[in-house]
């Protein structure tokens, strides 16, 4: 069976913020066996545990509801990874020094810039940048004894299934795996949403991709697709079962052809308007995954 855990953005982003006392509380109450850490204020941001006095008071909050941290998403959003690639990096390691200090052992990035080639910028010219900026950040993270997964999706520069491959192998850093989210994977394989590169749709859809991924994707969000982009450019994380995505067939291809072995599920409502009111229904939904697929 894999762990459970859920993302703490949801929380933040949808406007009807819930605190980290409150959220993990109400977790724990659910029978979670974790939480996937967003970087994003008021959440876990370094600049808020700034000191080792909060990083204990996190580290109590987090052991007195029984919850471990499946990843963290670091905060980079402030900068864009092609032009400000420099600081970008930098912030990155702010993030990798803060997960040594609580002990998290995997930190999440994306490429750090919208699909939009900069002007006089060739497609070839901005995966190099992007490619250079991944590989010294797994090279930091390994110094931190960190692994490091890459969450491709529609709102993110690289996020064609084939050009997606190509960059992870030459970035050809064994701390650096991907992120496998079943609904940007829907919205990329499936849709072809947001790509610069032409011909970037799988006929076997998600299943495909994931099968393309194989022995290569170091954790695992699940949530359902409804073949829409949100208002800002990215997948919309619909319910379990309110979507596109047949997860009978899904599942078994990352577990099986995906070679999908990490403990952990993690759940995730980024962006969902109201995300609390279905929480317990997704956590029902994917204990019905691991009962099937994961025994």
């Amino acid at each position: 069976m894999k762990k459970i855990s859920v993302g703490s953005w949801a929380y933040i982003f949808a406007g009807n913020e819930i605190l980290l006392p409150e959220l993990c509380e109400k977790l724990s109450g659910l029978k979670f066996d974790g939480i996937s850490m967003g970087g994003f204020k008021p959440h876990a941001n370094p600049e808020l545990y700034d000191t080792p006095e909060k990083k204990e008071g996190l580290k109590k909050l987090l052991s007195d509801n029984n919850l471990e941290v499946a990843e963290y998403a670091c905060d980079l959003w402030s900068l864009d990874s092609i032009k400000q690639k420099d600081e970008w990096v930098a912030l990155f390691e702010v993030s990798a020094k803060f997960c040594q200090d609580m002990g998290w052992n995997m930190i999440r990035v994306d490429s750090g810039t919208p699909p939009i080639l900069p002007e006089g910028m060739s497609y070839d010219e901005a995966k190099a940048i992007i490619t250079d900026n991944f590989k010294k950040v797994a090279k930091i993270a390994q110094k931190y004894g960190l692994e490091v997964v890459w969450e491709f999706e529609p709102g993110f520069m690289i996020n064609e299934p084939k050009v997606i491959l190509e960059v992870l192998e030459a970035v050809g850093e064994p701390n650096f795996s991907l992120l496998f989210d079943t609904c940007h994977a829907h919205m990329l394989a499936v849709k072809g949403s947001r790509h610069i590169a032409p011909n970037g749709i799988l006929p076997g859809g998600v299943e495909e991709f994931a099968e393309m991924c194989k022995g290569k994707i170091g954790i695992v969000h699940l949530i359902d697709s409804d073949g829409e982009l949100n208002s800002e450019g990215t997948s919309v994380h619909a319910p379990f079962g309110t979507g596109e995505i047949n997860f009978d067939s899904v599942i078994p291809a990352i577990l099986n052809k995906g070679e999908y072995t990490t403990d952990w599920w993690a759940i995730d409502l980024c962006e969902w308007p109201d995300p609390w009111p279905v929480t317990a229904d997704s956590k029902a939904f994917v204990d019905k995954i691991n009962e099937k697929y994961c025994k």
